[in-house]
């Protein structure tokens, strides 16, 4: 059976974290690292490097994962994750120092599956997180599945206790709404929002159907006032 590689592209805010990244993966047959270009750049790279490979009888090269090391989840990370994640051109990994609940629940809404721990990031470890995220494939670190499983169990008993009362479940506010939300709360139409927070604005306008569907509320102002109301803004 041919060898397959992943190219990857490293996101990192410091030159330490991506030499650090770098450093655990330079030396892996099974990984290709490139230039930060973008999503379709890189993908572009990995087919030029599969056709290389192919002339001189090598393996297969497949891709491309980006790498995102983050010290913390603030709203600059945020943004660059909505980036790498946006069109499904690059599956990520992030690693981090350190996760809340609440972040826990907006990074794998926004569509990421694999994620270590920087403390747990060796290169074995890292190699095959790398891997599995370019099948598609989950790859959390055990305490994190707990997390995320204990929150959906929470979010579904919601549900069950809201019909049996006769009412339209809530379950509060994803951490996208509320940016969303934040933003019409400052007079920003749907075409600048898209761009401030880095999403289409078909995304922009389904985020705000769903949250008005979801909560009965009747429009943007109404769910402004809601939003005030339980303190989300």
């Amino acid at each position: 059976m041919l060898d397959t590689r992943v190219t990857v592209t490293v996101h990192a805010s410091d030159p330490l974290s991506r030499a650090g990244v770098v450093s655990h993966l330079q030396h892996q047959p099974a990984v290709e690292i490139v230039q930060n270009q973008g999503g379709a750049a890189a993908r572009e790279r990995a087919e030029q490097a599969e056709r290389g490979r192919e002339k001189e009888g090598g393996g297969q090269t497949v891709g491309a994962v980006a790498i995102m090391p983050i010290d913390r989840f603030d709203e600059i990370a945020a943004t660059e994750l909505r980036r790498l994640v946006r069109g499904g051109e690059q599956r990520v990994v992030l690693i981090a120092r350190d996760l809340r609940e609440p972040e826990l629940m907006t990074i794998v809404e926004y569509g990421v599956r694999a994620i270590l721990w920087r403390h747990q990031a060796t290169p074995q470890r890292l190699l095959r997180a790398v891997q599995n995220a370019a099948r598609g494939e989950g790859d959390l670190p055990p305490d994190l599945i707990s997390t995320l499983l204990t929150q959906v169990g929470r979010l579904r008993r919601s549900v069950t206790t809201s019909a049996s009362v006769g009412i339209a479940p809530t379950l509060g506010m994803a951490q996208r709404e509320v940016d969303v939300l934040r933003l019409v709360a400052e007079g920003l139409d749907t075409r600048q929002i898209s761009e401030k927070l880095a999403y289409s604005e078909r995304t922009v306008k389904n985020v705000l159907h769903a949250l008005m569907t979801r909560l009965q509320l009747h429009n943007r102002a109404h769910a402004v006032a809601y939003a005030l109301r339980e303190g989300y803004i």
